[in-house]
């Protein structure tokens, strides 16, 4: 029988929910131990006494609540507390001496547990909340605090918002590690897939294309259906993506390379979300032909699904226009740039350029292409459109879309 792989995932917080857990059960012991042996110093004991009791029992019933974050909830943690700032406040009825002797409060240190259980949760500044009000809390417990109390409260508030911090850090790097691991599963995956196509398809296609331009004829355009074939699967295997050909069908390939195009290596074989965010690649992958060159950053470019549309329509507008202006033989670049602010895509053709003026003339005879299909459309997502095109040396049309416009 064949073993079952187990994967683990790793968790860098859960080691500090444990070190909580044991933390909390201490403090509460180490608590109850230090009232044994100075119980004679409490004018008031029972004060004392009812309240150890009511904390170690919420320590010993809550600590399934400590044990990770999905069980640590907002309500455990106000309540939690809420019990600390209690405990301080109640030291002075206890022990009426507590405000003039720079002495412990009833909780002691226990009260960094419900400090430290904030940090762990919700980063930095859950800490830094947290940790105010058991500053304020004993420095109106002392009354004339001393400078011991300014140290002890300056402390706890440091230590917890740098735990925080801390966590903040390691859940990104977490995040980062994972990611990094989807990709190079899928990268492995997609160096599979390219041997096989490479040592089969590939070469199948390459002969019919080589020969059948020898023969010519009707055989010329067979082989010439089949470059374009060839071109969508190295697409496949090189990026990911697949640009399915409008020969497809003619070919008899078209239902499989629709198939194969819906696909991404890393998501599973799901589609983008129509709704939510889409990837930009997937849009202009069928753009993609023996004339039309794209190249993307390897990785999903993420935009919201009408601003991904209307980019990728965008784009078909360029290179409409250059099937008509520069002619069917032109070559074509599609660039995809995925910067942290904004997504650029340029469409960049080696035709013969558009002569000065010639835009402007062109709406004036009220043939609005550039106008309306493509500057209007990255308008409305509050992009730009730049055209730069000198003559003899082609045409290159700039997209800019940024992601905060495109969300809103």
């Amino acid at each position: 029988m064949a073993k079952r792989e187990h994967v683990v995932r790793m968790s860098v917080e859960q080691p500090l929910w444990q070190a909580l857990t044991g933390y909390r059960l201490l403090t509460m012991v180490y608590a109850v131990l230090l009232f044994a042996f100075t119980r004679g110093k409490f004018e008031r004991p029972w004060v004392a006494v009812a309240f150890l009791a009511v904390m170690a029992l919420w320590t010993l019933a809550t600590l399934p609540k400590v044990s990770n974050a999905a069980r640590c909830t907002k309500g455990f943690l106000v309540a939690d507390l809420t019990i600390a700032l209690t405990g301080i406040m109640l030291t002075p009825l206890a022990d009426a001496q507590a405000q003039t002797v720079d002495g412990p409060t009833l909780p002691t240190i226990w009260t960094a547990g419900s400090v430290l259980a904030f940090a762990i949760k919700g980063g930095w500044r859950w800490a830094g909340f947290a940790s105010s009000f058991v500053a304020v809390a004993n420095i109106v417990e002392r009354g004339e605090p001393s400078r011991d109390t300014f140290h002890n409260v300056l402390l706890v508030w440091v230590a917890s918002i740098a735990i925080g911090y801390v966590v903040e850090v390691a859940r990104a790097s977490e995040r980062t590690l994972a990611r990094a691991l989807e990709i190079e599963a899928a990268t492995r995956e997609r160096e599979r897939l390219a041997r096989d196509i490479h040592d089969s398809v590939l070469q199948v296609l390459a002969m019919v294309q080589r020969r059948g331009t020898a023969i010519g004829g009707e055989a010329a355009e067979l082989g010439r259906m089949a470059g374009e074939q060839e071109v969508a699967l190295r697409t496949l295997v090189s990026s990911g993506l697949v640009p399915p050909s409008r020969a497809a069908d003619s070919a008899g390939l078209g239902g499989d390379l629709s198939a194969l195009s819906a696909r991404r290596p890393d998501s599973g074989g799901e589609e983008p979300d129509a709704v939510g965010a889409c990837d930009v690649r997937t849009l202009l992958a069928p753009r993609v032909s023996s004339r039309v060159t794209l190249a993307d950053p390897g990785a999903p470019v993420m935009l919201p699904a009408r601003a991904a549309a209307e980019l990728a329509a965008a784009v078909g507008a360029a290179l409409d226009n250059v099937r008509r202006h520069a002619g069917e033989e032109a070559q074509a670049w599609i660039l995809v740039e995925d910067w942290p602010d904004e997504v650029t895509v340029t469409v960049r053709d080696d035709g013969p350029g558009i002569a000065e003026g010639r835009l402007a003339q062109a709406e004036g005879e009220g043939r609005l292409g550039v106008a309306l299909s493509i500057r209007g459309r990255l308008k409305e997502l509050g992009g730009t459109a730049e055209l730069i095109s000198v003559p003899g040396q082609g045409t290159e049309v700039e997209l800019r879309v940024p992601r905060g416009k495109a969300a809103r």
